[in-house]
């Protein structure tokens, strides 16, 4: 019997052998590998799944789906996984494409996941700080309210004298002080600050009386203080040194002065006309004859124009103010002519309700800050507030009469 095996020829065709199963094709099982790798490739951050079964289109297009939606909820949470630039889906390969040649030499790891550069997320104490800058940095950078030119308007106006306005007012703020009233009252043995007090508020009912320029006031008031600092005045010349004061300063600045026999009838001639006449003379010689001096007023009316376009209820609680300022002793001494002046346009605008109370054209124009004016502001306003209950009640009852607009009965500023 032969003993030799048999070899059996190998199957051609489809290799189908009896009692065997089909072999598959090796093409055919490097596409599978090759689906299955590039479906596990693409799903980003995620364990790769092992897949036995080729990767069909309709499986694919679930993998990507399975994908975007992670990608929204962790941009629901606030965590980025990826760069923008990663996170567009790569274009769909057909499923039947070969591999090109970068692809099967670059090794694919079946066990790693891909890994994406993670960006860390910003905390919620971080982003709270940084709007806070933000605000900070739009605060500070707010445009600067512009400095108006109020005198424009006065080009033509050869009594406005636009062309020297400014170095006008500022030889005014360096002279005041030469004209400035030092503290006197201890050198007046039989006078006190009361007293000149009540003289300064009958004077106020003579200058209305009368009809005078507010210019006559106040440098009546000036010229007061300025000779009982240089000379000692008993108790029944006080008035006498009012009314020659009032004479010397209506020749001043009116154009029509009342006669000295009116002013001896207003003081129930207690005084004679050639009493008057000789302290009137004895007053000029005490000053010089030095009667160009910046009294209160000349700043006012600078000051209420630069509150661009005032009505005329602030310029009469300007003057309100002002006029209960000159009236106090104290603060008289205290306080220089200018910042009187500026504390009465700050403290009219707080008590009208101004949008603005203290503006930057004031602020160049005053060279006061709002800081600097607050004390005697509030001094102001607190004599604002007694004026009714106050023994001195001309100033009070002019302001409260309708052709100064009763200013006086407005609701006294609460300081902003």
């Amino acid at each position: 019997m032969d003993t030799r095996a048999v070899v059996r020829p190998q199957p051609r065709g489809n290799g189908k052998v009896h009692g065997e199963a089909p072999r598959r094709n090796q093409r055919v099982v490097l596409r599978d590998r090759t689906n299955v790798e590039a479906g596990q490739a693409e799903i980003k951050g995620k364990a790769p799944v092992q897949i036995s079964r080729p990767i069909t289109r309709r499986f694919q297009a679930q993998l990507l789906a399975n994908n975007v939606q992670k990608n929204n909820v962790n941009q629901v949470l606030g965590v980025v996984d990826q760069p923008a630039q990663s996170r567009k889906c790569a274009p769909t390969r057909n499923v039947t494409e070969k591999a090109s040649d970068a692809e099967k030499e670059k090794p694919i790891s079946r066990t790693k996941a891909v890994q994406y550069p993670r960006k860390e997320a910003k905390a919620f104490s971080s982003t709270l700080t940084a709007r806070s800058k933000a605000v900070a940095c739009g605060l500070t950078n707010k445009p600067k309210e512009q400095i108006v030119d109020f005198d424009a308007a006065d080009v033509n106006d050869e009594l406005a004298g636009v062309e020297y306005v400014d170095e006008l007012y500022k030889f005014y703020k360096l002279d005041e002080d030469n004209s400035r009233v030092r503290d006197y009252m201890d050198k007046q043995p039989d006078l006190n600050s009361k007293m000149r007090s009540i003289l300064v508020d009958w004077l106020v009912d003579v200058h209305r009386k009368f009809g005078l320029t507010p210019e006559t006031f106040y440098l009546t008031v000036n010229i007061i203080d300025r000779f009982l600092s240089r000379r000692i005045v008993i108790r029944r010349e006080l008035q006498l040194v009012g009314i020659s004061s009032m004479v010397i300063a209506s020749k001043y600045e009116e154009v029509w002065a009342p006669q000295v026999k009116d002013f001896v009838c207003l003081s129930d001639n207690t005084y004679t006309g050639s009493q008057v006449r000789a302290m009137e003379k004895n007053i000029l010689e005490k000053l010089g004859w030095y009667l160009t001096v910046p009294t209160p007023y000349v700043f006012l009316a600078r000051y209420i124009k630069a509150s661009i376009s005032p009505d005329d209820e602030l310029r009469h609680m300007v003057f309100f103010l002002a006029e209960l300022g000159v009236l106090d002793y104290q603060t008289t001494i205290r306080y220089s002519p200018s910042m009187i002046a500026a504390a009465a346009v700050y403290a009219a605008r707080c008590t009208l309700n101004k949008k603005t109370s203290w503006t930057e054209t004031l602020k160049h124009h005053t060279g006061y800050s709002e800081q600097q004016l607050r004390e005697c502001t509030k001094t102001l306003v607190g004599f604002h507030s007694k004026a009714g209950e106050s023994d001195l009640k001309a100033v009070n009852k002019k302001y409260t009469k309708p052709e100064y607009g009763a200013v006086a009965l407005r609701t006294p500023a609460k300081l902003c």
